[in-house]
């Protein structure tokens, strides 16, 4: 497992995993980059705990999985069955596969967002579970701006943002990225960072889009998905950046002291009220 390759920053690990710093502050963050068999479950889920055991030896304090990683992100399959989706969807407190990620949470003293897909009375949500080092959920997002082929799913209705003892998260999970509102209310409620599980695009002009949303909103960015995992800081810097085709995992530091307020400050809320409409 090589991690972090392609960048000669934190994610290198030169030092063999010693580089957190006792600032709570200093978040060390893993990206896992696997492509989930569809339909597969169990063999999802061995995949998670092989690679979160692995990030638990280099410190991982918050473990992030793509999009629906659970079910493989099925509604892409062509041959999609509406009846077999819903076989595959989890009650948030009655799922064994939960359950087990809630005690990899323990047992890997890690934060955990978690993709998969929800049950809940009305159908089925898209959904991204924050999960502390103690196994007790603490932020439960569901993605609310869909394309034609997430239609099997229900929009979620909130950007919450998810307070930790590292600092304020926010989630976005894929296509919610494309709307620079999304950002900038995660922002505004007091988002530092800003973790995106995806499992779409994953091209060239996608990573200009993220380095946009973390400089205009001087935030950091985490983009995971199964094919590349990449943080952006508050300037719009890639800061690092796993790609390829191979199973793996981004590791890398993230200050959350570290503050840029070049622009915001400056805002004029009054001239925006047509973006409101």
């Amino acid at each position: 497992m090589e991690w972090g390759k392609g960048y000669p920053l934190a994610a290198q690990m030169a030092d063999g995993g010693k580089m957190m710093r006792a600032d709570d502050r200093n978040m060390r963050i893993g990206l896992l980059k696997h492509v989930p068999q569809r339909w597969n479950l169990d063999e999802n889920m061995a995949r998670f705990d092989k690679y979160i055991s692995l990030a638990a030896q280099k410190e991982v304090k918050l473990f992030v999985t793509c999009e629906c990683y659970l079910d493989g992100y099925c509604v892409m399959d062509k041959d999609l069955d509406r009846e077999r989706l819903v076989s595959v969807s989890q009650d948030l407190h009655a799922s064994p596969y939960l359950n087990r990620v809630r005690e990899a949470a323990v047992k890997n003293r890690a934060h955990i967002i978690f993709g998969f897909s929800l049950r809940v009375k009305a159908g089925i949500q898209n959904a991204a579970l924050l999960i502390n080092d103690n196994g007790q959920d603490i932020g439960l997002y569901c993605k609310t701006h869909l394309y034609a082929h997430d239609l099997n799913y229900m929009p979620g209705d909130d950007l919450p943002v998810f307070k930790t003892k590292f600092g304020m998260i926010g989630i976005a999970i894929c296509a919610d990225r494309r709307w620079p509102e999304t950002v900038r209310t995660l922002k505004l409620k007091g988002a530092e960072i800003i973790i995106i599980p995806s499992y779409g695009m994953w091209h060239q002009e996608n990573e200009w889009w993220m380095r946009t949303r973390a400089y205009e909103n001087e935030l950091y960015l985490a983009f995971a998905h199964p094919r590349v995992g990449f943080i952006c800081g508050p300037t719009g810097d890639i800061e690092a950046k796993l790609v390829g085709n191979v199973p793996d995992c981004l590791v890398h530091d993230v200050d959350l002291s570290v503050k840029v307020n070049e622009m915001l400050p400056y805002r004029r809320p009054e001239l925006y009220k047509a973006i409101c409409g």
